[in-house]
């Protein structure tokens, strides 16, 4: 969402300047003027993190995708005969006598309808908001949503309004003549929520009331810095969002915002509040943006910080800035956006904690006699068969467990760790596992089998298949996705490079069976008994700065000279190539260096290649063989010559 003052072009640089200054134990980042959170949420994979905006839409936005971890799923809505929201919303005929009651505020007020002269919407995106929206508070007023439901189909709303608006930027003025992107017709906007293991919170108050309740570690800055407040820009984005029928005035129908108004606006009032909120900040690395065109001065700011921080740990950082391209050019002099950092000393301070993963009160039910527990996923390269050579050469006192490249989880559910954390770039693997963890295994089990009945899915049935893959890819939901799989070809999760789903039909073959309902009651009870988080991610945006001597990581990248169709580049996710390779020896090294013990499966030889860079980097280290075993398991190592390895940097206990 376009937003007047977004960091989203800054990230980098603030992540930089908090690296340059973090001691490692960091676990709690407030950005307590979060506006649509794109630093939030930047930051929400590597801590707990704290958010507030004074704006109601903003506030939306942070609840469903700072707060929520995880994509809600609608059940009450599915068990009244709405199983896909989002069609019901987007797609229910408007009939012309819609807005003829009178309560349809956004229609009748903000878009050509009856003589009203305010171009902000056309009429049929208007009428189209104001359906959504009264929609989702009946829906919600009737318990048909929870919380997380409901303001994650408020944000969608929300975020898809500025696809649509007559605007040039702000709602501060629409367009005289109607804009191309005015006219395409108003589709819901799905955010993407990541998964971060802990409990996150969003709020709706005066920073400087709100900042004496907090306490943490991190907290970053970014209030306005002139003297433009925020509420006449976005009234229209808050009247949507509040609902509240209020009355507007003047050309642009602006909401009344008296107490709304920022004293960091007002020159004569910015400073003595930017002081009033550093001397309450309990955290202890201070970050701060703005801009050298701002109210206050880069002068009176360096005064407030190094009065209330560590004069020696001061730094300001000056970054280039642009203009709005709407405005005209200026012939003024350059304006920067300037970033300040401080260390406080915090005698006594605690973090808030940071709970792990959904835990159960009893350890999981043993409903198989096999000696490891599978995954109910058929991931390509799945380590399970060789589980029984893996396991013996790990170690047994790891207190965190890093499955880097998760996959399946295959090992991830099999190795004694007092915490464990899950790892994979695959985002839809990650989204089924996070939905595993967090529904009990009846209201999963009872999914699946609406589905089944819904689409008539059996193993003959193709058409009911693409039936059901159309769905999917249209509402995207992870046990939808499961459920697929199950009346695929040979399992597979395969999908295009619109992360569709694209696996053919598995006629006379794949269906949900009884052994298939066992093995997936067994994984959903053993995640219930961990301490286990689930997150998305590139290995290289891992931050290992955490672990230590205790801790053990293992990693099952695809393999550079295999060819297993996720390292092809045609799968909607980043393909494997020698840099990526490269890449992950180094991190490895620094694993090393950190005392930090590793364990990488990977092949040396296979079908008369050899993977060169793999056997002289493997020399610092010590290397076990394995008997390579993926018969039935979809991977090409059966033909030729195959050496797959295992490579330490510890002495392996099975030597």
């Amino acid at each position: 969402m376009r937003f007047i003052g977004s960091k989203a072009n800054l990230l980098k640089q603030i992540e930089q300047i908090i690296a340059a200054n973090a001691q490692g134990g960091e676990r709690v980042f407030c950005d307590i003027f979060a506006g649509t959170g794109a630093v939030s949420n930047y930051f929400k994979p590597k801590y707990q993190v704290i958010s507030n905006d004074l704006l109601h839409f903003s506030y939306v936005i942070q609840k469903a995708v700072i707060e929520n971890n995880c994509k809600p799923n609608f059940q009450k809505l599915a068990a009244a005969g709405i199983s896909d929201p989002f069609a019901f919303l987007e797609e229910t005929e408007l009939k012309p006598d819609f807005v003829s009651d009178g309560k349809h505020f956004i229609t009748e007020n903000y878009s050509p309808h009856l003589g009203c002269r305010r171009m902000y919407l056309s009429e049929r995106n208007a009428m189209r908001i104001d359906f959504i929206r009264t929609t989702v508070e009946d829906w919600k007023s009737r318990g048909l949503l929870d919380d997380s439901e409901y303001y994650y189909l408020l944000a969608c709303l929300l975020e898809g309004v500025p696809f649509v608006s007559n605007i040039t930027g702000t709602y501060g003025a629409y367009l005289k003549q109607w804009d191309k992107r005015a006219r395409n017709p108003f589709e819901l906007r799905r955010p993407n929520v990541i998964d971060n293991g802990r409990r996150n919170q969003s709020f709706r108050e005066d920073a400087n009331r709100l900042i004496s309740s907090l306490e943490g570690d991190i907290l970053y800055l970014d209030p306005p810095y002139n003297s433009r407040q925020y509420v006449p820009n976005y009234h229209l984005l808050e009247t949507i969002s509040l609902y509240d029928h209020p009355k507007i005035r003047g050309v642009t129908g602006i909401r009344p915002y008296e107490g709304q108004k920022s004293a960091y606006c007002n020159r004569n009032e910015v400073a003595e509040a930017f002081e009033d909120l550093i001397s309450k900040a309990k955290f202890s690395h201070i970050v701060l943006s703005y801009s050298t065109d701002g109210l206050m001065t880069r002068e009176r700011i360096e005064a407030i910080l190094k009065k209330y921080g560590q004069e020696k740990s001061f730094q300001v950082k000056v970054i280039p800035y642009r203009k709005y391209k709407s405005k005209a050019p200026s012939r003024k002099k350059q304006v920067n956006e300037l970033l300040f950092y401080i260390h406080r000393e915090l005698p006594g301070k605690r973090s808030f904690p940071v709970p792990g993963g959904k835990r159960s009160g009893s350890p999981a039910k043993n409903v198989s006699a096999r000696k490891y527990l599978k995954s109910p996923l058929n991931y390509i390269g799945g380590k399970y068969r060789l589980l029984p050579q893996l396991l013996p050469h790990f170690p047994k006192d790891a207190d965190t467990f890093v499955d880097l490249f998760c996959g399946g989880a295959n090992v991830a559910v099999n190795v004694p760790a007092r915490h464990t954390v899950c790892n994979d770039m695959n985002t839809k693997i990650i989204e089924l596992f996070q939905t595993f963890q967090q529904q009990d295994i009846d209201g999963i089990l009872n999914h699946i089998a609406a589905r089944i009945a819904e689409f008539h899915l059996t193993r003959e049935n193709e058409q009911g298949y693409l039936d059901f893959r159309r769905f999917y890819n249209r509402t995207q939901d992870p046990l939808d996705l499961y459920t697929l799989t199950c009346y695929s070809f040979n399992y597979q999760f395969r999908f295009n490079n619109r992360l569709e789903y694209n696996n053919p039909f598995g006629r006379n073959r794949s269906r949900f069976s009884d052994a298939m309902r066992q093995n997936l009651i067994a994984f959903v009870e053993k995640l219930h008994g961990m301490d286990i988080r689930f997150q998305a991610g590139d290995f290289t945006k891992f931050d290992p700065s955490s672990l230590t001597p205790s801790d053990f990581v293992y990693c099952d990248p695809p393999y550079l000279i295999t060819t297993g169709s996720y390292n092809d580049g045609n799968r909607g996710f980043q393909n494997w190539k020698e840099a990526e390779e490269l890449a992950l020896y180094e991190f490895l090294d620094r694993l090393n260096q950190a005392g930090v013990r590793f364990a990488l499966s990977n092949v040396l030889k296979h079908k008369g290649k050899v993977n060169e860079p793999l056997i002289a980097w493997s020399r610092k280290y010590d290397v076990i063989p394995l008997t390579s075993d993926y018969s039935n398991a979809n991977y090409h190592t059966r033909k030729g010559e195959s050496r797959e390895v295992l490579i330490v940097n510890y002495r392996s206990a099975g030597r």
